[in-house]
């Protein structure tokens, strides 16, 4: 499996960005995906959840970014996005994209970088 994220950006506070995150190597339309889910490092600091979408689409948020972000996935494009409004400084970090499958092989993308800042 390969994960290839795009769409960082550097945006001002209450912007807003898309992330994709196309996978190749697997199909989302079988049932082989346990999770996909997205993740942020900020410099310094540790790799956070940011949020994550089952294979039959239940969604879990972090609560920093609850209401702000939406994950969502398009099985027929083979890609998983994640839309961010109402962008902040503190969501400034590398997002990387996550998929584990149902035989427990993890993998992820290189990373996109975000950056909040007027």
């Amino acid at each position: 499996v390969q994960l290839v994220e795009s769409g960082g950006d550097l945006v001002q506070p209450g912007g807003s960005l898309r992330l994709s995150c196309a996978a190749s190597g697997i199909l989302f339309s079988r049932s082989a995906i346990s999770a996909m889910g997205w993740y942020r490092q900020a410099p310094g600091k540790q790799r956070d959840l940011v949020a994550t979408i089952t294979s039959r689409d239940s969604t879990h948020y972090a609560d920093s970014v609850k209401g702000r972000f939406t994950i969502s996935r398009d099985s027929a494009k083979n890609t998983m996005y994640l839309q961010m409004n109402s962008l902040k400084p503190e969501d400034t970090a590398i997002y990387y994209c996550n998929l584990v499958t149902t035989d427990g092989q993890n993998s992820w993308g290189q990373g996109t970088q975000v950056t909040v800042s007027s």
